[in-house]
């Protein structure tokens, strides 16, 4: 049944009448804009622009948000968002009466609760913020989740990227709306303009397409050379991390790319806009590496 209490995410309260003013600095994406309702991607950077966590970031009132963050981030999040308080008025909290669920596919009557869009990409769904009582009686079915995410290509902080070493561009949180470009300052904005607007990032998140089951930390190569690794699997496809420049060589020289014995095929997801310089070239490969 795909609605799925996800109790590896942990939510935070932010409220004060400084939340929306303090938030906007901090943070990747635009809290000025916000409404009740509403909600965000974003993440929280080190000021040399890595990210420390990402999170879904709901608007609950005008002064009221929500952190939607990985329940292993949590602490580390809060200790950095009461840090960059300073004197403002805003307090923030663990909200441990509450709960997120995952709502997608047919999943029939919802429990009681606010129900938020997946900001990333239409087809993940759902967030429904619950009480923490309610939650509990749901299916936390893990798994059919993590495949039904992997399938649709979106990454996940701790599994396709490490926390702490990585740049929102090289987890794609530019692609999936995770960074606010116009809004102005916040806490690594200079690195990642800079990354944005002058550079083109060597490693991105792609899908990969494989006729035989593999697994995860998988290494794909081009004959001797590394071209990246696998990061998340579910049946026939997973996620890879790769240097694109890597095997866009690769394909221009006839190279396959393997996992082991198995060749596979790497595919630019459907809600990514950076180029793969060989995606016109994919044509007798697409049937043969077509998901059943």
């Amino acid at each position: 049944m795909p609605l799925i209490h996800l109790n590896d995410r942990t939510l935070i309260r932010a409220d004060g009448p400084d939340a929306v003013k303090l938030l906007h600095s901090v943070i990747t994406c635009n809290v000025k804009t916000m409404a009740p309702g509403d909600a965000r991607y974003g993440g929280l950077l080190t000021p040399q622009g890595k990210i420390i966590s990402d999170f879904l970031f709901y608007g609950l009132a005008e002064e009221s948000f929500l952190f939607d963050a990985p329940a292993d981030r949590a602490e580390d999040l809060l200790k950095r968002l009461i840090f960059h308080r300073l004197r403002a008025k805003v307090t923030f909290a663990v909200a441990a009466d509450l709960a997120v669920a995952a709502v997608f596919g047919d999943h029939g009557a919802l429990p009681d609760g606010r129900l938020f869009t997946d900001p990333r990409y239409p087809g993940l769904g759902q967030r429904l913020v619950l009480d923490k009582a309610a939650a509990e009686g749901l299916s936390s079915d893990l798994a059919a989740y993590e495949a039904h995410r992997i399938a649709l290509g979106i990454p996940k902080g701790g599994a396709d990227f490490t926390y702490g070493d990585t740049f929102p561009h090289e987890a794609d949180m530019d692609q999936l709306g995770g960074v606010d470009f116009k809004k102005g300052c916040y806490v690594g904005q200079e690195v990642v303009s800079r990354m944005e607007h002058r550079s083109t990032p060597r490693n991105r998140l792609v899908e990969v397409i494989f006729p035989t089951p593999l697994a995860v930390g998988q290494e794909i190569v081009a004959g001797d050379k590394s071209v990246g690794q696998l990061t998340s699997v579910t049946e026939g496809r997973g996620i890879a991390t790769v240097r694109l420049d890597r095997a866009t060589d690769a394909r221009a020289e006839g190279v396959p790319l393997t996992a082991g014995a198995v060749e596979v095929e790497l595919r630019k997801p459907e809600w990514a806009t950076f180029p793969l310089d060989w995606e016109k070239k994919v044509s007798a490969l697409d049937a043969k590496f077509k998901p059943t």
